[in-house]
Protein backbone atom coordinates (compact mmCIF):
# COMPACT_ATOMS: atom_id res chain seq x y z
CA UNK A 1 0.00 0.00 0.00
CA UNK A 2 1.95 3.60 -1.27
CA UNK A 3 2.07 5.95 1.79
CA UNK A 4 1.40 8.89 -0.17
CA UNK A 5 -1.85 7.83 -2.21
CA UNK A 6 -4.74 6.03 -0.17
CA UNK A 7 -6.70 3.22 -1.34
CA UNK A 8 -10.53 3.58 -1.35
CA UNK A 9 -12.51 0.99 -1.45
CA UNK A 10 -15.72 1.75 -3.30
CA UNK A 11 -18.77 -1.07 -2.85
CA UNK A 12 -21.12 -0.57 -5.77
CA UNK A 13 -24.25 -1.09 -3.51
CA UNK A 14 -27.49 -2.41 -5.33
CA UNK A 15 -27.18 -3.71 -8.64
CA UNK A 16 -30.75 -3.25 -9.98
CA UNK A 17 -30.07 0.85 -8.78
CA UNK A 18 -27.72 3.73 -9.90
CA UNK A 19 -24.65 2.32 -7.56
CA UNK A 20 -23.55 0.95 -10.70
CA UNK A 21 -24.40 4.32 -13.19
CA UNK A 22 -22.23 6.15 -10.00
CA UNK A 23 -19.08 3.87 -10.44
CA UNK A 24 -18.77 4.06 -14.22
CA UNK A 25 -19.11 7.85 -14.17
CA UNK A 26 -16.57 7.94 -11.77
CA UNK A 27 -14.17 6.50 -14.42
CA UNK A 28 -14.09 10.35 -16.07
CA UNK A 29 -13.49 12.11 -12.80
CA UNK A 30 -9.42 11.83 -11.07
CA UNK A 31 -8.89 11.57 -7.54
CA UNK A 32 -5.73 12.24 -5.13
CA UNK A 33 -6.49 8.10 -4.14
CA UNK A 34 -6.94 4.81 -5.87
CA UNK A 35 -10.09 3.90 -6.09
CA UNK A 36 -11.11 0.16 -6.36
CA UNK A 37 -14.52 -0.70 -6.89
CA UNK A 38 -16.15 -3.80 -5.48
CA UNK A 39 -18.38 -5.04 -7.94
CA UNK A 40 -19.38 -7.72 -10.75
CA UNK A 41 -16.90 -6.94 -13.72
CA UNK A 42 -19.81 -7.58 -16.01
CA UNK A 43 -22.62 -5.36 -14.16
CA UNK A 44 -20.66 -2.49 -14.56
CA UNK A 45 -19.69 -3.03 -18.55
CA UNK A 46 -23.35 -3.66 -19.36
CA UNK A 47 -24.58 -0.48 -17.49
CA UNK A 48 -21.80 1.33 -19.53
CA UNK A 49 -23.04 0.22 -22.43
CA UNK A 50 -26.58 0.96 -20.93
CA UNK A 51 -25.35 4.41 -20.80
CA UNK A 52 -22.95 5.29 -23.83
CA UNK A 53 -20.10 6.00 -22.15
CA UNK A 54 -16.78 4.18 -22.52
CA UNK A 55 -15.38 2.04 -20.23
CA UNK A 56 -11.83 0.09 -19.49
CA UNK A 57 -11.71 -1.96 -16.81
CA UNK A 58 -8.56 -2.62 -14.58
CA UNK A 59 -8.79 -5.66 -12.68
CA UNK A 60 -7.53 -4.89 -8.62
CA UNK A 61 -4.12 -5.33 -7.96
CA UNK A 62 -3.00 -5.73 -4.26
CA UNK A 63 0.78 -3.95 -5.40
CA UNK A 64 -0.27 -1.43 -7.64
CA UNK A 65 0.94 1.71 -6.99
CA UNK A 66 -0.87 4.22 -9.22
CA UNK A 67 -4.91 4.87 -9.76
CA UNK A 68 -6.10 3.33 -12.60
CA UNK A 69 -5.96 5.37 -16.33
CA UNK A 70 -8.59 8.19 -17.32
CA UNK A 71 -11.68 6.12 -18.53
CA UNK A 72 -11.38 2.86 -16.24
CA UNK A 73 -11.95 1.52 -13.18
CA UNK A 74 -9.73 -0.70 -10.70
CA UNK A 75 -12.16 -3.48 -9.85
CA UNK A 76 -12.40 -6.09 -6.88
CA UNK A 77 -14.35 -8.60 -8.95
CA UNK A 78 -17.34 -10.30 -7.17
CA UNK A 79 -19.40 -12.56 -8.93
CA UNK A 80 -23.40 -11.32 -8.89
CA UNK A 81 -25.55 -14.27 -8.63
CA UNK A 82 -28.16 -13.50 -10.80
CA UNK A 83 -28.23 -11.28 -14.20
CA UNK A 84 -29.54 -7.59 -13.87
CA UNK A 85 -31.86 -5.64 -15.59
CA UNK A 86 -31.88 -2.14 -14.15
CA UNK A 87 -34.64 -0.98 -12.14
CA UNK A 88 -36.00 -4.51 -11.06
CA UNK A 89 -35.34 -6.05 -7.73
CA UNK A 90 -33.89 -9.71 -7.42
CA UNK A 91 -33.52 -11.22 -3.67
CA UNK A 92 -30.83 -13.79 -5.56
CA UNK A 93 -28.53 -11.10 -5.65
CA UNK A 94 -29.07 -9.86 -1.99
CA UNK A 95 -25.86 -12.08 -0.75
CA UNK A 96 -24.11 -10.69 -3.18
CA UNK A 97 -24.73 -7.08 -2.44
CA UNK A 98 -23.70 -7.86 1.39
CA UNK A 99 -20.67 -9.62 0.29
CA UNK A 100 -19.15 -6.66 -1.32
CA UNK A 101 -19.54 -4.75 1.80
CA UNK A 102 -18.08 -7.69 3.49
CA UNK A 103 -15.15 -7.97 1.77
CA UNK A 104 -14.22 -4.11 1.51
CA UNK A 105 -14.67 -4.04 5.48
CA UNK A 106 -12.26 -6.73 5.81
CA UNK A 107 -10.12 -4.70 3.61
CA UNK A 108 -9.71 -2.10 5.18
CA UNK A 109 -9.30 -3.84 8.82
CA UNK A 110 -6.82 -5.62 7.16
CA UNK A 111 -4.56 -2.31 5.85
CA UNK A 112 -5.25 -3.28 2.30
CA UNK A 113 -7.69 -0.47 2.03
CA UNK A 114 -7.53 3.17 3.74
CA UNK A 115 -10.87 3.89 3.33
CA UNK A 116 -14.91 2.33 2.85
CA UNK A 117 -16.90 4.26 0.79
CA UNK A 118 -20.27 2.64 0.05
CA UNK A 119 -23.33 3.43 -2.48
CA UNK A 120 -27.22 2.86 -1.67
CA UNK A 121 -28.57 -0.66 -0.66
CA UNK A 122 -32.07 -1.71 -0.63
CA UNK A 123 -32.93 -2.39 2.77
CA UNK A 124 -36.09 -4.24 1.58
CA UNK A 125 -35.10 -6.88 -0.66
CA UNK A 126 -32.27 -7.87 1.59
CA UNK A 127 -34.87 -8.34 3.68
CA UNK A 128 -37.05 -10.15 1.28
CA UNK A 129 -34.01 -12.74 1.22
CA UNK A 130 -34.47 -14.10 4.47
CA UNK A 131 -31.60 -11.65 5.83
CA UNK A 132 -32.17 -9.27 8.53
CA UNK A 133 -30.57 -6.04 7.33
CA UNK A 134 -31.10 -2.59 9.09
CA UNK A 135 -28.75 -1.05 6.99
CA UNK A 136 -25.42 -0.06 6.35
CA UNK A 137 -24.20 1.51 9.74
CA UNK A 138 -25.48 -1.37 12.08
CA UNK A 139 -23.95 -4.10 9.46
CA UNK A 140 -20.45 -2.85 9.82
CA UNK A 141 -20.83 -2.44 13.45
CA UNK A 142 -21.58 -5.90 13.69
CA UNK A 143 -18.71 -6.74 11.25
CA UNK A 144 -16.14 -4.91 13.03
CA UNK A 145 -17.31 -5.97 16.66
CA UNK A 146 -18.16 -2.45 17.39
CA UNK A 147 -20.85 -2.04 20.47
CA UNK A 148 -21.76 1.69 19.56
CA UNK A 149 -21.32 3.46 16.39
CA UNK A 150 -23.03 6.44 15.31
CA UNK A 151 -24.70 8.10 12.28
CA UNK A 152 -23.50 11.54 11.27
CA UNK A 153 -24.19 13.61 7.82
CA UNK A 154 -21.99 16.05 6.73
CA UNK A 155 -23.15 19.18 3.74
CA UNK A 156 -24.55 22.34 3.73
CA UNK A 157 -22.05 23.47 5.67
CA UNK A 158 -23.07 21.60 8.55
CA UNK A 159 -22.37 18.11 10.33
CA UNK A 160 -25.37 16.50 12.31
CA UNK A 161 -25.29 13.19 14.02
CA UNK A 162 -27.98 10.82 15.64
CA UNK A 163 -28.24 9.65 18.84
CA UNK A 164 -30.18 6.78 17.38
CA UNK A 165 -30.80 5.33 13.89
CA UNK A 166 -33.31 3.22 12.19
CA UNK A 167 -35.70 3.14 14.30
CA UNK A 168 -39.42 3.42 14.77
CA UNK A 169 -40.27 6.37 16.50
CA UNK A 170 -42.35 5.37 19.15
CA UNK A 171 -39.09 2.98 20.27
CA UNK A 172 -37.31 6.17 20.54
CA UNK A 173 -37.40 7.34 24.29
CA UNK A 174 -36.91 4.11 25.86
CA UNK A 175 -33.66 4.04 23.51
CA UNK A 176 -32.04 7.19 24.65
CA UNK A 177 -30.55 6.74 28.56
CA UNK A 178 -28.09 8.38 30.00
CA UNK A 179 -25.19 5.78 29.44
CA UNK A 180 -26.39 5.15 25.53
CA UNK A 181 -26.69 9.33 25.38
CA UNK A 182 -22.72 9.62 27.02
CA UNK A 183 -21.58 6.55 24.56
CA UNK A 184 -22.38 8.68 21.50
CA UNK A 185 -21.25 12.17 22.54
CA UNK A 186 -17.83 10.63 23.92
CA UNK A 187 -17.63 8.37 20.23
CA UNK A 188 -18.58 12.00 18.22
CA UNK A 189 -16.18 14.27 20.67
CA UNK A 190 -13.39 11.82 19.98
CA UNK A 191 -13.80 11.44 16.19
CA UNK A 192 -14.36 15.12 15.64
CA UNK A 193 -10.91 15.58 17.01
CA UNK A 194 -9.34 12.65 15.75
CA UNK A 195 -10.77 12.55 11.92
CA UNK A 196 -12.14 16.12 11.45
CA UNK A 197 -9.17 17.86 13.53
CA UNK A 198 -11.35 19.44 15.79
CA UNK A 199 -9.25 19.89 18.87
CA UNK A 200 -12.24 20.99 21.14
CA UNK A 201 -15.41 21.08 19.47
CA UNK A 202 -18.48 22.79 20.60
CA UNK A 203 -21.78 20.55 19.65
CA UNK A 204 -25.21 21.40 19.82
CA UNK A 205 -27.46 19.01 21.71
CA UNK A 206 -31.38 18.58 20.81
CA UNK A 207 -33.97 17.92 23.73
CA UNK A 208 -36.69 14.80 22.66
CA UNK A 209 -39.80 16.40 23.04
CA UNK A 210 -41.25 19.87 21.79
CA UNK A 211 -39.72 23.00 22.95
CA UNK A 212 -37.35 20.66 24.95
CA UNK A 213 -39.78 19.61 27.19
CA UNK A 214 -41.37 22.72 28.06
CA UNK A 215 -39.56 22.15 31.47
CA UNK A 216 -41.33 18.92 31.86
CA UNK A 217 -44.91 19.54 30.39
CA UNK A 218 -43.96 18.02 27.68
CA UNK A 219 -42.13 14.93 28.69
CA UNK A 220 -39.57 14.57 30.99
CA UNK A 221 -36.52 12.98 28.53
CA UNK A 222 -34.87 16.39 29.24
CA UNK A 223 -34.82 16.52 32.86
CA UNK A 224 -34.68 12.95 33.90
CA UNK A 225 -32.06 12.07 30.80
CA UNK A 226 -30.51 14.27 28.71
CA UNK A 227 -29.29 16.91 31.08
CA UNK A 228 -27.70 14.77 33.71
CA UNK A 229 -25.83 13.11 30.97
CA UNK A 230 -24.43 16.41 29.58
CA UNK A 231 -23.69 17.87 33.09
CA UNK A 232 -21.69 14.60 33.62
CA UNK A 233 -19.60 15.13 30.36
CA UNK A 234 -19.39 19.09 30.63
CA UNK A 235 -17.42 18.44 33.82
CA UNK A 236 -14.94 16.56 31.77
CA UNK A 237 -14.74 19.42 29.73
CA UNK A 238 -16.59 18.43 26.80
CA UNK A 239 -18.31 21.55 24.98
CA UNK A 240 -22.09 20.88 25.05
CA UNK A 241 -24.75 22.91 25.04
CA UNK A 242 -28.29 21.73 25.51
CA UNK A 243 -30.73 20.38 25.57
CA UNK A 244 -31.79 22.73 22.61
CA UNK A 245 -35.46 22.89 21.19
CA UNK A 246 -34.81 21.19 17.94
CA UNK A 247 -37.23 23.69 15.94
CA UNK A 248 -34.99 26.35 16.36
CA UNK A 249 -31.51 24.69 16.71
CA UNK A 250 -30.74 24.68 13.14
CA UNK A 251 -30.61 28.87 12.52
CA UNK A 252 -27.89 30.57 11.23
CA UNK A 253 -26.85 32.28 14.11
CA UNK A 254 -26.81 29.00 16.57
CA UNK A 255 -24.87 26.85 13.32
CA UNK A 256 -22.49 29.67 13.43
CA UNK A 257 -21.40 29.04 17.00
CA UNK A 258 -20.95 25.37 16.70
CA UNK A 259 -18.99 22.10 15.25
CA UNK A 260 -21.83 19.82 15.07
CA UNK A 261 -25.15 18.79 15.91
CA UNK A 262 -26.85 16.12 17.80
CA UNK A 263 -29.70 15.06 17.57
CA UNK A 264 -32.44 12.57 19.04
CA UNK A 265 -33.39 10.65 16.32
CA UNK A 266 -33.77 10.22 12.31
CA UNK A 267 -36.52 12.38 11.11
CA UNK A 268 -35.29 15.25 13.64
CA UNK A 269 -31.95 16.31 12.27
CA UNK A 270 -31.72 14.54 9.15
CA UNK A 271 -34.70 17.06 6.93
CA UNK A 272 -33.10 19.96 7.74
CA UNK A 273 -29.73 18.49 6.50
CA UNK A 274 -30.83 17.11 3.47
CA UNK A 275 -32.96 20.45 2.41
CA UNK A 276 -29.52 22.32 2.74
CA UNK A 277 -27.49 19.92 0.99
CA UNK A 278 -29.24 16.98 -0.69
CA UNK A 279 -27.46 15.50 -3.68
CA UNK A 280 -24.09 16.41 -2.41
CA UNK A 281 -24.23 15.29 1.99
CA UNK A 282 -21.95 12.48 3.08
CA UNK A 283 -22.98 9.76 5.59
CA UNK A 284 -20.22 9.35 7.70
CA UNK A 285 -20.37 6.29 10.36
CA UNK A 286 -18.28 7.55 13.67
CA UNK A 287 -16.92 4.83 16.25
CA UNK A 288 -15.66 2.27 13.59
CA UNK A 289 -12.24 1.18 13.52
CA UNK A 290 -12.45 1.96 9.88
CA UNK A 291 -13.15 5.13 8.23
CA UNK A 292 -16.32 4.65 5.89
CA UNK A 293 -18.27 7.25 4.42
CA UNK A 294 -21.68 7.26 1.96
CA UNK A 295 -23.71 8.65 -0.01
CA UNK A 296 -27.22 10.88 1.58
CA UNK A 297 -29.64 9.05 -0.89
CA UNK A 298 -30.93 5.88 -2.26
CA UNK A 299 -30.97 3.40 -4.94
CA UNK A 300 -32.95 5.55 -6.97
CA UNK A 301 -33.91 2.13 -9.12
CA UNK A 302 -36.53 4.47 -11.48
CA UNK A 303 -33.36 6.23 -12.42
CA UNK A 304 -30.75 3.42 -12.87
CA UNK A 305 -29.49 3.00 -16.52
CA UNK A 306 -31.28 6.42 -17.70
CA UNK A 307 -28.12 8.72 -17.45
CA UNK A 308 -30.10 10.89 -15.09
CA UNK A 309 -27.78 9.96 -11.57
CA UNK A 310 -26.22 12.59 -10.33
CA UNK A 311 -22.79 12.05 -9.31
CA UNK A 312 -22.95 14.47 -6.35
CA UNK A 313 -22.90 12.88 -3.55
CA UNK A 314 -20.54 10.08 -4.64
CA UNK A 315 -17.98 12.68 -5.44
CA UNK A 316 -18.41 13.85 -2.18
CA UNK A 317 -18.03 10.70 0.09
CA UNK A 318 -14.85 10.13 -1.81
CA UNK A 319 -13.70 13.37 -1.49
CA UNK A 320 -14.46 13.56 2.06
CA UNK A 321 -12.81 9.87 2.58
CA UNK A 322 -9.89 10.84 1.29
CA UNK A 323 -9.35 13.80 3.21
CA UNK A 324 -9.92 11.47 6.55
CA UNK A 325 -7.91 9.21 4.86
CA UNK A 326 -5.08 11.21 4.39
CA UNK A 327 -5.05 12.48 8.21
Amino acid sequence: MSSDLPIIALTAGEPAGIGPDLCVLLARQAFPARVVVLADKTLLAARARSLRLPLAIVDYAPLADQPAPPGALEVMHVPLAAAVQPGALDVANSRYVLDTLRRAAQGCLSGSFDALVTAPVHKGIINDAGIPFTGHTEFLAELTATPRVVMMLVGGGMRVALATTHLPLKEVPAAITRDSLSEVIRILQRDLVSRFSLPRPRILVAGLNPHAGEGGHLGREEIEVITPALDVLRAEGLDLRGPLPADTLFTPRMLAECDCVLTMYHDQGLPVLKHASFGGGVNVTLGLPIIRTSVDHGTALDLAGSGKADPGSLLAALELACAMARR
